[in-house]
């Protein structure tokens, strides 16, 4: 017995060894640990990585408009009721009104109690923001929102496809022909997800190699709040709504790890928006619930940009010595709450909506946004990745209230 012991041993080791090499996981942190090294002893090398993540982001962005059409237009199809498909729909954006809204509000909460913009605006680098005060001047138009984001059209194209096809003769071998080419699709997104951790060394040598970990000193106050208050919103309030479905926030967050640490080196959202949808069916949300909301999610449910707008607005006010009455912060929360949902789809759309938001008040100066412009990158981070956790929480909720949740799945979630 005590002879086999060592085998045993090195078996388990090699066994472990493997498992830690072999993990896409580990490949992306090492790929961002070296891109921040680059990016920092070597800014000029760095910077000249940025192809990489934006080329991967590209590769990634190929897939998006397929798996979103063919996975909502499969699951309305096979859902046999389209009075669910209203009310899903009506429930998600319920949900995403209610939780946006409280982000803002913990955002306003948490930057009038540690007062970020309470510093020394001496130190502070100035950054160009006429582009963004000049888009602040042009009215927000709907249509405009629509036709410039890509994700809400292939939604609505593949809602009106999957109604009409439940009324098609030849059904069910659309059906079938639509199942093999999914299949084909998700198959090539898993070869394509193996190249993430060069997106994501490209994308985190870029960021540092361009603004520097310099950068972050003077508004080290306003990054730690910003990072504080997200995290907070994660554990605290998304937690919770997890919590009483009895579902641990953390083995959610375990379960899409990857996914994170990609936002994390890419700082894009999207980057992880075909793999996400396919862990959440894999999880066991059904297939409708994740193609109506994860695709809806991205364009109205930022919970981290919603946190960022409102923290922002109360930052400049602060450090222009603005004194804000209670009515004017409900004011800021109000106007947040509709035109934060016009900050999805188009770079630099959200200093578009801060420029908008501190015009309509009429109260703190616009060019504070100036000061933000060189730190931003690094927030984006925290954005990106909140948006993220907060649409794969309303996608189990929504699941989970619908009564389309596998609980059997729910077990092995740390486990791919």
């Amino acid at each position: 017995m005590n002879i086999n012991t060592p085998n045993s041993s090195s078996k388990s080791k090699k066994s472990l060894f493997r498992t830690i090499v072999t993990n896409l996981t580990f490949w992306v942190l090492i790929a961002i640990i070296s891109g921040i090294l680059l990016g920092h002893f070597s800014p000029e090398n760095g910077v000249k990585m940025e192809f990489l993540g934006k080329k991967f982001i590209q590769l990634i962005s190929l897939f998006i408009g397929p798996i979103i059409f063919l996975t909502i237009v499969l699951g309305i199809s096979g859902m046999g009721n389209l009075k669910k498909v209203g009310r899903i729909g009506v429930k998600a954006l319920t949900y995403f009104e209610v939780v946006s809204t409280v982000a803002l509000a913990i955002g306003v909460a948490v930057a009038y109690l540690f007062k970020p913009g309470k510093i020394d605006k001496s130190n502070l680098t100035f950054g160009d923001a006429s582009q963004y005060t000049k888009g602040a001047s042009e009215h927000f138009s709907w249509l405009q929102f629509f036709l410039s984001n890509f994700t809400l059209q292939v939604l609505l194209a593949a809602i009106i496809c999957g109604i009409a096809l439940n009324f098609y003769q030849k059904r069910e071998q659309t059906i079938l022909v639509l199942e093999r080419f999914s299949k084909v699709v998700f198959f090539g997104l898993k070869y394509v997800m193996y190249l993430a951790p060069i997106g994501a060394f490209g994308g985190m040598a870029y960021t540092i190699g361009k603004f520097g970990l310099a950068t972050l000193i003077p508004l080290g106050k306003l990054m730690l709040c910003v990072y504080l208050t997200m995290a907070l919103f994660v554990f605290l309030i998304l937690g919770s709504i997890l919590k009483y479905y009895k579902i641990s926030i953390l083995s959610v967050l375990k379960y899409i790890k990857e996914e994170l640490l990609l936002v994390l080196g890419t700082s894009s959202s999207e980057a992880a928006l075909p793999s996400i949808m396919v862990k959440l069916e894999r999880m066991g949300c059904s297939k409708s619930v994740v193609g109506l909301v994860i695709p809806t999610g991205y364009s109205f449910n930022l919970d981290g940009t919603s946190i960022y707008l409102s923290m922002s607005v109360l930052f400049i006010a602060q450090l222009y010595d603005v004194h804000l009455s209670f009515f004017e912060i409900l004011t800021v929360i109000g106007i947040l709450m509709i035109t934060s949902k016009g900050a999805a789809g188009v770079t630099g759309s959200g200093f578009i909506v801060l420029a908008s938001t501190l015009t309509a008040l009429h109260k703190i100066p616009v060019e504070g946004l100036a000061f933000l412009l060189g730190v931003d990158k690094f927030m984006s981070e925290a954005r990106a990745i909140t948006n993220l956790i907060g649409n794969t929480v309303a996608t189990i909720i929504i699941s989970k209230t619908e009564r389309d949740f596998t609980e059997l799945n729910l077990n092995p979630i740390s486990e791919e």
